[in-house]
């Protein structure tokens, strides 16, 4: 299951319901005080009530009512769903989807005592109609009641089977009258399928910024204890641990039967008001524990925030190889408040490769708030949610889109660069990393050739999305006549139109498509070797990502990005030569230093 958007209601600072989108990588942003670790923590409560409990407080101030509601939303559902050995059925089936068919599960607390009490409801498109809209709160033998008053068939219904009785029913009505409506799931087969839904939740992590200095500080505790949660999620470890459950589950109940037979012996009266039951099953994360020591003794809540602050850093880069090479089957969700604090600017773009390629992986979402300029300007601007207070003084939730950019780049401070002379424009975030890798390469052993990658009179227009900081450099250079250098892969045939088109101009801005397919297969494969442990060969019009997707299983966009950060840094004139004997590349860069 994966978490579509998040929906807030008299929670906190949220008073009117507001909403939340998210994809695989989502960074919130905003000022301070918005309520940006106000959504972690509503999904913390959502998903776990641990780290962060839901207590009276939470309530907002202005609220007409007694009652938070925290809604999150989920699609890639689980079908069929197995509700028991004679019980199968889908959630389509059971009415219980939106429109969209999507899974919209609703908490609702309430906080007029201290401890707020937690009703959970399924929001859906449900039948209204009289007789047929309360089936889910219904016993398997008032189900066969309400059949047998409908007048209904029973030749091909399973009678054991509470979904097969209520779908005769469903199927019998000529207008169940379907409607938006909120599903108690506290008793009954409303109460099994959350069971089970449940099940296929997906895990939520989250990790705070603000934190005290203790041996149980959870920069350290939480990677460790999500490592456990984990790795007890996997099937063959659920399935090993299910085995063992279930064997002490027959010798403790046929323990208490032999008891309970004894017992009747003795006291037949007693024994008669006694049933022995398995009550519930070990909770195994609390059984195991993980601790970091350091060689010299010291321990780590001694140590500086950064440190601490770098062991999360490592944690993730750590689970990010994990999943690439093993692959992960249940889905997480992790969430960061800050990931930057207390970060040398080195640790923070390591820290931000490694949760692209967490959010890149089947089964995870990355969830990060910032205000960093730094950090956010090489985020990708799809990412974004942008929170701001409206002119009631709530909260507005914004996705990423042209009338958010500049409230956005404003409130965190990001700002472009006057020194720029050339635009180069190319099609991708991985194309820059490239480009400049190529050309610092080539600069080391020749220092009249540009070195892209450190010369302030040159900037990147990204042209397919790209991040926030190339955003701005491409809004604040617009209007100012810069001269352009259009950079393409020669793999797209409608670029050859804009080549032409570019090179018309009069104003020095100059198109060209490369000679080989794109600019990955510039690549030497020895650079390939030493960045990313990968022996492949390929030729000028070989598709490399491709080729790299055979090999490891990533996605195109996943090589693309592990090749830019990996693999160009290995280039070294040498290589690219063998690679580009005519000069290609050395071509482009010369003609751009010849536009300063």
């Amino acid at each position: 299951m994966k978490l579509v958007s998040l929906a807030l209601k008299n929670f906190r600072c949220f008073k009117d319901e507001k909403h939340v989108a998210f994809e695989d990588l989502t960074a919130i942003i905003g000022r301070n005080d918005v309520g940006k670790s106000t959504i972690l923590e509503a999904l913390e409560i959502f998903f776990n009530n641990d780290t962060v409990k839901i207590d009276s407080g939470d309530l907002c101030v202005s609220a007409g009512d007694q009652f938070a509601e925290i809604t999150c939303e989920f699609d890639d559902l689980p079908d069929p769903l197995v509700l028991d050995a004679q019980a199968e059925t889908s959630l389509a089936e059971e009415h219980i989807l939106t429109t969209d068919g999507t899974l919209r599960v609703k908490k609702r607390f309430k906080c007029s005592g201290a401890k707020p009490k937690e009703e959970v409801y399924i929001c859906a498109l449900h039948p209204s109609a009289d007789q047929y809209s309360d089936l889910l709160e219904l016993t398997n033998s008032t189900l066969k009641t309400r059949l047998r008053s409908l007048g209904i068939d029973e030749t091909d219904v399973l009678m054991n089977s509470n979904p097969s009785i209520r779908n005769a029913i469903w199927s019998h009505c000529p207008d169940l009258e379907l409607a938006e409506t909120e599903i108690p799931i506290a008793k009954e087969d409303g109460k099994r399928i959350w069971d089970k839904l449940s099940e296929h939740m997906p895990l939520f992590a989250l990790f705070q910024s603000d934190r005290p200095s203790r041996d149980s500080d959870a920069e350290v505790q939480n990677p460790m204890k999500l490592a456990i949660t984990t790795a007890l999620a996997e099937p063959a470890i659920q399935q090993t641990l299910d085995g063992i459950v279930e064997a002490v589950r027959v010798q403790a109940v046929e323990l208490a039967q032999r008891t309970h037979a004894t017992l009747a012996k003795i006291d037949p009266g007693l024994a008669g008001d006694l049933t022995p039951q398995f009550k519930s099953d070990p909770k195994w994360a609390s059984l195991f524990s993980i601790t970091l020591d350091s060689e010299q003794g010291i321990p780590v809540n001694k140590r500086g925030s950064g440190v601490r602050r770098l062991i999360l850093v490592s944690f993730f880069r750590a689970e990010a190889e994990r999943r690439v090479s093993e692959g992960g089957e249940c889905n997480i969700i992790y969430a960061i408040e800050e990931p930057e604090t207390s970060q040398h600017p080195h640790n923070q773009k390591m820290l931000l490769e490694s949760l692209e390629d967490l959010a890149a992986q089947a089964g995870c979402q990355v969830l990060l708030t910032t205000h960093s300029p730094g950090f956010a300007s090489y985020l990708p601007i799809s990412s974004f949610r942008f929170i701001q207070a409206g002119p009631d003084g709530q909260p507005r939730v914004e996705p990423a889109q042209t009338s958010t950019w500049e409230a956005m780049v404003d409130a965190l401070g990001v700002v472009p660069d006057n020194r720029v002379k050339v635009l180069i424009c190319v099609e991708g975030p991985t194309d820059v990393a490239a480009l400049r890798a190529l050309s610092n390469a080539l600069h080391i052993a020749d220092t009249t050739i540009l070195d892209i990658s450190s010369d302030p009179r040159v900037a990147f227009v990204v042209l397919g999305g790209g991040t926030l900081v190339h955003w701005v450099n491409e809004q604040y250079l617009k209007g100012l006549g810069r001269p352009e250098v259009h950079l393409y892969n020669s793999d797209v045939a409608k670029y050859r139109a804009q080549v032409a088109q570019i090179n018309q101009r009069t104003d020095g801005s100059w198109a060209v498509q490369t000679n080989k397919l794109e600019i990955e297969n510039y690549l030497h494969p020895d650079a390939i070797q030493e960045g990313l442990g990968v022996t492949i060969a390929f030729g000028d019009n070989d598709d490399v990502p491709s080729l790299m997707s055979a090999v490891k299983g990533w996605n195109a966009n996943t090589v693309k990005k592990k090749l830019a950060r990996h693999a160009f840094p290995k280039m070294t004139t040498a290589r690219l030569q063998a690679r580009d004997p005519n000069g290609e590349v050395e071509g482009w860069l010369r003609r751009i230093e010849a536009m300063l």
